[in-house]
């Protein structure tokens, strides 16, 4: 098992491109994404493109494959500009990610770039461990993540079984107008 490292386009030869993020209701939002190669030179591409775009879209602190429109298990995050982490793992990606453990379930306010409009308090697990692939060499890694990050992780690996963070708000009385600042 290898330790997760901070991602960087450089040592994979590759500089993503910047996709557009795909919003609800559309269909590949609500699927679960396949399982990929994570050696497959498509699946690198893929993780370059997650990052570029994610770094480019203000507030953003992860994004799946599904929100680009492709229906694979790929997502990145970086929680480390975020005012709510104390602890990160800096800018990562991940290939068929799976929670294999978690404890300390805490509600908090979540928002999506594919829901722009709304926000929604969500229950999760305020510490888990994730087990993935890395893009390129395929290496499996695990995560282990507290608090905001943790929250992240389980957003992105939501998309990639075909959920929102709308899916698991308690009701109607738990979604909210996304506030807008001046």
């Amino acid at each position: 098992m290898s330790r997760l490292r901070d991602w960087t386009e450089l040592e994979l030869g590759l500089e993503g491109r910047v996709l557009e993020v795909v919003r609800a209701p559309a269909d590949v939002l609500s699927g679960p994404g396949a399982q990929v190669d994570p050696t497959a030179p498509e699946v690198v591409r893929l993780a370059a493109d997650l990052v570029a775009t994610m770094r480019v879209s203000p507030g953003c602190v992860g994004l799946a494959a599904p929100q680009v429109g492709v229906s694979a298990q790929v997502f990145c995050v970086d929680v480390s500009a975020h005012p709510k982490t104390r602890e990160h793992h800096g800018t990562f990606v991940l290939c068929n990610a799976e929670v294999v453990d978690s404890s300390r379930n805490e509600k908090a306010r979540e928002g999506c770039m594919s829901v722009p409009d709304l926000t929604g308090d969500v229950k999760r697990a305020s510490r888990v461990l994730v087990r993935g692939r890395l893009p390129g060499s395929g290496e499996e890694v695990e995560v282990r993540a507290e608090a905001f990050e943790a929250r992240a992780l389980q957003h992105e690996i939501d998309h990639c079984a075909g959920l929102l963070f709308l899916d698991r708000v308690a009701g109607a009385h738990a979604v909210y107008a996304r506030q807008t600042y001046l």
